[in-house]
């Protein structure tokens, strides 16, 4: 049986390729307003996988163009009523619904507060769109699984396109207009060999560092989501301030790597694990105690760090159902989650 999560994992290259078409006019709108804010930082607003793809964009700006940003916490409106001084900053607010009220909330809020507001939605009309600024329709098309899988891709990638513009350097917008093809690519990749050692797992770390992080956590994610596994994602640096003393022979680990400046420290971090007896496994060919996964060259550090999420998805979709899961309706979880 083909799941709607695996339909929807193989239309990730199609669905970001059409969005990149469909939304560039309100893509270079937003970036032009970006630019004409002269923002001193940027603020980002959104929940679980929505509030990854919004963690992988806060490491972009900062390292493609120097903007520090923070993830704001939804209560600070609904709960707390503040409306925060952000006269100074851009917003990027996300939800694959625009429909969860504290997400709209906030983004009003910042608004009132003197930010920018951009937010990047897959429906509309919808309440988010309707309370920002500038919206990108991320037009991944309807996503029925409840695990998000295409709209956290385009969520990703949409924000990357604004930052393409707005970077001195041409370099990502060019691997940008052949990222779909790179996404077919991944599709391709074989990583079945982790699933019998994932199997009886009861715990895994996610490893990353840099924009690899917001991978890690995306990761993490699903395993709990779809297959009912814990999973924790943690810094390659900082699994080992503690952390590391759960790791016992055997203990699965998954290191996500990058071609970037972080990709050795990463390796040698988790060839450290493997040392120890830990099923390690890393998207690096410079490991050396650790397992190899094969992903294919994004063209850009920025893009290699996203591309293995597709090739985890299709992984972590093959190990829900190995384990008798429909990974489509995990059992206390829906679609829209509506939080105040």
């Amino acid at each position: 049986m083909t799941t709607n999560m695996r339909r929807e994992i193989d239309e990730i290259p199609d669905v970001v390729e059409r969005m990149l078409v469909r939304s560039a006019d309100a893509i270079s709108i937003a970036a032009e307003a970006f630019r004409a804010a002269d923002p001193g930082y940027i603020v980002t607003v959104a929940r679980g996988s929505s509030d990854h793809a919004a963690h992988f964009l806060k490491i972009a700006c900062e390292i493609e163009l120097g903007l520090l940003g923070a993830s704001v916490g939804p209560s600070l409106s609904t709960l707390y009523g503040v409306t925060p001084k952000v006269s100074n900053a851009v917003s990027l607010s996300i939800s694959q619904s625009g429909q969860s009220p504290d997400i709209v909330a906030m983004t009003e809020a910042l608004q009132r507060g003197g930010a920018t507001t951009i937010a990047f939605v897959n429906t509309l009309p919808s309440p988010l769109a309707a309370s920002a600024d500038h919206v990108i329709d991320l037009s991944a098309g309807p996503e029925r699984s409840v695990a998000a899988t295409k709209s956290f891709v385009c969520s990703v990638v949409a924000g990357l396109a604004i930052i393409a513009r707005l970077s001195p350097s041409t370099a990502l917008t060019r691997a940008l207009d052949r990222f779909p093809d790179r996404l077919r690519e991944s599709l391709a990749c074989d990583w079945s060999g982790m699933e019998q050692v994932l199997q009886d797992a009861r715990s895994v770390f996610v490893l990353g560092r840099g924009p690899t992080l917001a991978i890690a956590n995306e990761v993490a994610l699903k395993f709990k989501e779809t297959c009912g596994v814990h999973a924790e994602a943690y810094s390659a640096a900082e699994v080992m301030h503690g952390p590391v003393e759960l790791v016992e022979p055997a203990f699965p680990v998954l290191a996500i790597a990058a071609l970037d400046r972080a990709e050795t420290s990463i390796v040698d971090s988790a060839d450290a694990l493997a040392a120890r007896g830990a099923s390690v496994f890393v998207t690096s060919a410079l490991c050396k105690n650790a397992r190899s996964l094969p992903v294919p060259d994004g063209g850009h550090p920025l893009l290699n760090a996203l591309l293995p999420i597709t090739p985890y998805y299709g992984m972590i979709e093959a190990l829900s159902r190995r384990l008798g899961r429909d990974p489509d309706r995990p059992e206390h979880l829906k679609k829209v989650t509506e939080t105040l």
